[in-house]
């Protein structure tokens, strides 16, 4: 009786070689697609990244939104973007401060969290706007030029975001300037959010593309 199962064999190996020389093919194009992404917006926001220490002085900061703990207080990243603001305000370099977030998020409501850590800290309600949606950084920086007329301004946020919401917030027409944010988190927080902005930075060069 023939023996069919070396030919049956032969074809099942070749098409798993093929299958994985089409997954490594895709996955090496992807992370060209993802490389060059952020080589893009770093080379966009050349110039315009600054610590606290060097910041230039404008009419405005902008905080975007970030996660909330359980009891409504800012976690983290945060706190380090809320801090960073702080001390630009006192120390002159700014005039004012724009929060933006979700006012309805589903860890909790950012824009009360925000206004409610400054006034905490000795800020000035006057001082302070808000933007309860600004769900995405695209959309803080479209909102604070359409609807808050800012037109110069800083926006602080963690290192591996500065490029990212710098290049979005110059596509809409703001001469922005991005300060990065303090940053007292778990290792593991760090690594996550730093893979979401590296994969988050092929949609931003579309959108400035598409502009």
């Amino acid at each position: 009786m023939a023996d069919d199962r070396k030919p049956a064999n032969g074809a099942r190996k070749r098409w798993v070689r093929r299958v994985l020389g089409v997954t490594v093919v895709a996955a090496t194009g992807l992370a060209l697609v993802v490389v060059g992404a952020n080589g893009r917006l770093w080379l966009v926001s050349s110039g315009h990244r600054f610590e606290a220490a060097d910041a230039p002085t404008v009419p405005v900061v902008i905080v975007p939104g970030a996660k909330v703990g359980p009891d409504g207080a800012p976690m983290a990243y945060l706190r380090g973007r809320l801090d960073v603001a702080i001390e630009l305000l006192r120390a002159g370099k700014v005039g004012e401060v724009l929060v933006s977030g979700d006012a309805a998020g589903t860890s909790g409501d950012e824009i009360a969290s925000m206004t409610k850590y400054l006034a905490d800290h000795g800020i000035d309600p006057a001082l302070v706007r808000a933007d309860g949606e600004g769900l995405s950084t695209r959309a803080t920086c479209e909102r604070a030029k359409r609807l808050f007329g800012i037109d110069r301004a800083i926006i602080v946020t963690q290192y591996q975001h500065v490029p990212r919401a710098v290049a979005l917030c110059r596509a809409e027409g703001i001469d922005a300037d991005g300060v990065t944010a303090y940053c007292e988190c778990r290792r593991m927080t760090v690594i996550r959010n730093n893979i979401r902005e590296w994969l988050a930075a092929p949609k931003a060069v579309a959108a400035l593309l598409g502009r």
